[in-house]
Parts: C-alpha cells; structure tokens; sequence
C-alpha cells in the first residue's frame, strides 16, 4: 500500500509504503484534545517506509509525562500529521485525514483507550475496543 498526504495548507507533504501494522480509533484525551473532540482514526505504518516529501514538520511532545507521545504539526497551518508511541517503536501514526484519500483507511480494527471516551463518540460493535491499549 502507498499513502500520500499532507497538512491542510499543503506545505508540508508526505509518502509512505507497505502494509499497516494496524488501524484504529483513539478515544484518549490527548486525542480529544488535537481532534476537537472526537476520537482520532490512525493508521500505523512502518516508519522506515515514511518521509517527508515536502517540507517538515514541527515535533511537539510533553514534557510532564514519562515516555510522552512525539506528536508532528504542520508549523503553519498547524494540521496534526502524526505521531510517535513509545510502545510502538519504529512506526508512525498517520491522521487519516491527512491521507490523500480517506478511504484508503477502510474501517478502524480496534478502539483504544475507551476509558476516556465521551458518550458521543460511536465505537462499532465489530471493533475490539480496550480500556487502554491491547496487551
């Protein structure tokens, strides 16, 4: 599979290829926070695969937290690309929205982190949803 995406004021562009590591929806609060509220729909993808075709990005991870999430903005327009887990060394959290065509995402294989979900956000009954993350 190859993705091509980019922020909403295209300054920054990116490509990736292979086969996802997985497809979810993050409903922590964190995600809350960078979606304006609904959960966040990631696809992870091999990082080695992944590079910025066009322009770079701004890193941004807190500094209060042990092991915190790298998250990378476009420093313009300020369109949330990806991010970077600790847990998941090696690979890079795409924004589906950020994708070229949505649809390459298809449907999320699991909801995380449901701890921290609002009772708007919909989770389908054939996704496997944690608490947190899946051991």
């Amino acid at each position: 599979m190859e993705i091509e995406g980019g922020c909403y004021c295209g300054a920054v562009r990116y490509r990736v290829e292979g086969e996802p590591i997985f497809k979810g929806q993050c409903h922590c609060r964190e995600c809350q926070y960078l979606s304006g509220g609904a959960p966040n729909m990631v696809m992870g993808m091999p990082g080695e695969s992944f590079a910025y075709a066009k322009g770079s990005a701004k890193a941004f991870s807190r500094s209060d937290l042990e092991d915190p999430v790298v998250r990378e903005f476009c420093a313009d327009c300020g369109t949330h690309l990806l991010s970077k887990a600790p847990g998941l060394p090696g690979a890079v959290l795409l924004k589906v929205g950020t994708f070229d065509d949505p649809g390459l995402f298809g449907a999320p294989q699991v909801a995380i982190f449901t701890i921290d979900k609002q009772s708007f956000h919909h989770v389908p009954d054939d996704v496997a949803a944690f608490e947190r993350t899946p051991n």
